[in-house]
Formats: C-alpha cells, sequence, structure tokens
C-alpha cells in the first residue's frame, strides 16, 4: 500500500518506510516535529520532491482526521449558519447528514458511541464527538487508510477505550491505520509499528514490546531542562475584596429540552484550584462557558463571578479583563491572520487579534512567554502556519500572560506532546506558588490530576 525509498521534501525526509495492507502504525513526533507534513504526503498534497521509491494510496482512499480538518468543518458550518435570517437558532448540519442514510442503523455508530448523537448539529457536537463523526463518515466513504492525528485527545477513558476498539476492529476488516501521536501514553496495545519524526526526519523504530525500541523513545523523548527564567508578576492577591471567584446556586442548563446539568452547585473561593471531570457530554465545557458568560444561558441561572452578579448591568468585558482561558471554543474562533506574538499580547486586551498598541513592558512580558514555551524563536510566524500544538501553546501563554485572578483551562493540553504537557504543568506549579491565581482545570487525564487541586467537582 506504501513504499517509500529515499523522499526528499524541504520540509520531510524519509529514508525508508513500507506500510502493507492491515498493518498498524503509530507515528510519534514532538509539537512542531512535522507530523502534519507526513498528512499532506499522504494525501497527495506534499510537492515539490524527489524519491527513489513512491508508492502511495489513491487520494480517494485515503481518510485524513486531524485538528485542522475539523477546523475546517467547523468554519463551514459557521458560513453557512442562517441563525440571524430565520430568527432562530439554526443548528447547521445534523450529524446523521454527513454519513449516508443507508448507514444511520449500521452498528458502528453505536460502537463509535454516536447513535443518541445523529440529531444534534455539528457544533454542538464535542471536540472528541466531532472526531469520531469524521471517522465515520471516511469509513463509510470506502476508504483503505485511516490517518488520525491523536484521536484520543480529549476523550474520557471510557470513550477512549471504545474508540480504541472500534480502531482495532476497522484494521481486523481490512482498513489500514496510521495513528499520529504526541504522546507514548496514547499508544494502544494493537498498534505496534512504531515510527518517530524530528524536525521533519521520519525514522521507522521498530516493534513496540522490543526494548530497544522502548530505549529508543526514551532517548528521543527525554525531557529538556528549562533554564528561563519567568515573566514577572507585580499584582497581588489582596486588591480581590470578595469571598468567591465562582458562586452557582442550583445552576440548570438545558438545550432542546434535554438538560446538560441541573441543581448544580459550585463556590470556589480564591486560591481554591479546582479540577473538573466527567465523561463526554457530562456538561464540563458548558459549566466553564457559563462561568465566562459565553453561555447564553448564564443570564437565567443564580451565578456570581469575580464579585459580579450575572445579569446585574455588568459587562462581559469587565469580568474577562480578570479572567485568563484556554478552550478548545476558543482555539476554533482564532481565525484571525497574525503572528505569534500578536497572539500572545492580545490576551492583555481579550481579544481575537490586537487592536491597540501594547506598551512596551506588555511587549517584554509577551516575549517571555514565548520564550517561556519554547516558541520565541517563532514570534513573527503567522499564528495559523503552525502546528496545531504549537497554536495550542501560544493561546496557553495568551491566558497566563496577565496574571489573571480565575485562569479558565478547558483540556489545555489537547495537542500538546509529553515535553509541553509536562510543561504546561510545571506552569500550574509555579502560579500556585505565586499565590495570585485561582485555576479550574478540565481534563480526563489522571497524571494532571496535581495535589496543588483542593476541590474536585465531578459531573
Amino acid at each position: 500500500m506504501i513504499n517509500i525509498v529515499n523522499f526528499e521534501h524541504n520540509k520531510l525526509t524519509i529514508k525508508s518506510w513500507q506500510l502493507n495492507k492491515n498493518e498498524r502504525w503509530c507515528v510519534l513526533g514532538r509539537n512542531g516535529s512535522g507530523k502534519q507534513y507526513i498528512d499532506q504526503l499522504l494525501t497527495g498534497d506534499l510537492s515539490p520532491y524527489s524519491a527513489e521509491q513512491l508508492t502511495l494510496p489513491d487520494n480517494n482512499k485515503v481518510g485524513m482526521i486531524s485538528f485542522e480538518t475539523q477546523q475546517e468543518v467547523y468554519e463551514h458550518e459557521l458560513k453557512i449558519d442562517a441563525s440571524d435570517f430565520i430568527n432562530a437558532n439554526d443548528i447547521g448540519t445534523q450529524a446523521k447528514d454527513f454519513l449516508p442514510e443507508s448507514k444511520w442503523n449500521d452498528p458502528l455508530i453505536a460502537a463509535f458511541g454516536l447513535s443518541h448523537r445523529l440529531e444534534t448539529g455539528y457544533r454542538q457536537l464535542s471536540t472528541g464527538e466531532g472526531r469520531k463523526l469524521l471517522i465515520l463518515q471516511a469509513i463509510f466513504n470506502g476508504i483503505e487508510l485511516l490517518v488520525c492525528d491523536n484521536p484520543f485527545d480529549s476523550l474520557d477513558v471510557e470513550s477512549c477505550d471504545a474508540l480504541s476498539k472500534a480502531l482495532e476492529r476497522l484494521s481486523s476488516n481490512g482498513i489500514s491505520i496510521v495513528l499520529m501521536l504526541s504522546n507514548r501514553q496514547d499508544i494502544p496495545s494493537w498498534c505496534n509499528n512504531i515510527a518517530f519524526i524530528e524536525r521533519g526526519q521520519f525514522d521507522v523504530i521498530g516493534k513496540l514490546e522490543n526494548t530497544e525500541t522502548k530505549n529508543q523513545l526514551d532517548a528521543l523523548l527525554a525531557p529538556i531542562p528549562d533554564e528561563t527564567t519567568w515573566p514577572e508578576n507585580t499584582k497581588q492577591l489582596s486588591d480581590y475584596l470578595h469571598p468567591y471567584l465562582v458562586k452557582l446556586n442550583q445552576g440548570t442548563v438545558h438545550y432542546s429540552g434535554v438538560n446538560v446539568f441541573e441543581n448544580l452547585d459550585v463556590a470556589i473561593k480564591p486560591l481554591q484550584h479546582t479540577l473538573i471531570t466527567g465523561k463526554n457530554g457530562s456538561g464540563k465545557s458548558t459549566l466553564m462557558q457559563l462561568i465566562t458568560g459565553d453561555c447564553p444561558q448564564c443570564y437565567s441561572n443564580d451565578i456570581q463571578v469575580l464579585g459580579y452578579q450575572r445579569g446585574s448591568g455588568e459587562s462581559i468585558w469587565e469580568l474577562k479583563k480578570q479572567m485568563g482561558i484556554v478552550s478548545s471554543e476558543l482555539h476554533r474562533q482564532y481565525r484571525v491572520n497574525c503572528d505569534l506574538l500578536t497572539v500572545v499580547l492580545s490576551g492583555f486586551y481579550d481579544s481575537i487579534g490586537l487592536y491597540e498598541q501594547p506598551s512596551p513592558s506588555q511587549v517584554i512580558i509577551a516575549r517571555q512567554w514565548l520564550d517561556k514555551i519554547g516558541l520565541l524563536a517563532h514570534q513573527h510566524s503567522v499564528f495559523n502556519s503552525l502546528s496545531y500544538g504549537e497554536q495550542r501553546l501560544a493561546l496557553i501563554a495568551r491566558a497566563l500572560v496577565k496574571s489573571p485572578y480565575l485562569i479558565i483551562l478547558d483540556e489545555p493540553t489537547q495537542g500538546l506532546d509529553e515535553l509541553n504537557r509536562h510543561r504546561l504543568l510545571n506552569f500550574l506549579e509555579h502560579l500556585d506558588k505565586q499565590q495570585h491565581s485561582t485555576m479550574l482545570l478540565v481534563s480526563h487525564r489522571e497524571d494532571e490530576f496535581l495535589p496543588i487541586f483542593k476541590q474536585h467537582i465531578k459531573l
């Protein structure tokens, strides 16, 4: 199916790679290592190049599922949104309409956990649900090769297990699988062929069960010492005069007659770092949006945020200037064509893009954060030209740059490699020591449940 010998492109080099029908491969790489160029090669979108041998499947036989492909679908759904014209909420394309009508009762839909979501609009699906839907669409279109970029990100443990079993079943039915992964912990036991990419150099490592393979991965993914200085924070928590940052009484959110959650009480005091967990669809992101004001039903709930009672005439910008936010929704919305430094600086103004002249001190702090996330050399690179993981790092820096009272992190490590996940966790521990910002973290990964979190809300 795939036979590559001495492939050369200015962004990608492959000495030798052979993938046969029904084989299962994992390609590991750090953020910015060049995994996206392998995606482009397999779909016929990478040129010009030279190769001694190059055999690839037909483009229409390759299914490519990545954060970027999901973003394309999401942006299309935004373009066709007719809510302003029909004077009602347009849910957009229903999930079932991504699939052939003859397959609406296919047992694979149940195996992917989407049977109850077929009537839901694509924009109302979670990131994980949207990914599973596009995988199903590719399968039903008769692909021979399925390429998935970090398919287990943003899925709860049960959903990860279900998706893994479904993918394993696909490979047993004649579909070859290539998983592009950023974390060794995500390698399924059935995916035994391992390759690694670093700075555009692709190398086959070996079989996962081999000790030599594991030793090579340990060496390739060894942590890099961080000797950069921490950005300065001159703010003091004593300036905050209220007993709670968030106080929700009997919170209820429902859409189309279905309760996302009901009678939920939440109280978060200053420095009471809070972990929020729950299965996909349990309402974690909705709770975060209720707090940030991005859920319209915040005004029909009894909720106080940063000392303001929602619906009392407060400005959403008065609240957001004391918040730092990282979420898939923000990542989807950040579509302005600007450089990385501008993205980080926009955190001072809670804007998408930059529309005010930053002060010299703000520029210094923004560059310090870019240095801290390892992207200072890319400060003038266009945001959308970077990998998804590098974009996510920039949005994390954007959230932290102003040292806000409340930091809302809705699955912030989505798309991050092992090194950068641990880098973010180090940020959180440092912020805890600074005794200024209070953190709310939504996560499915148990290794992210740090001791700094004094409260655990399970939805």
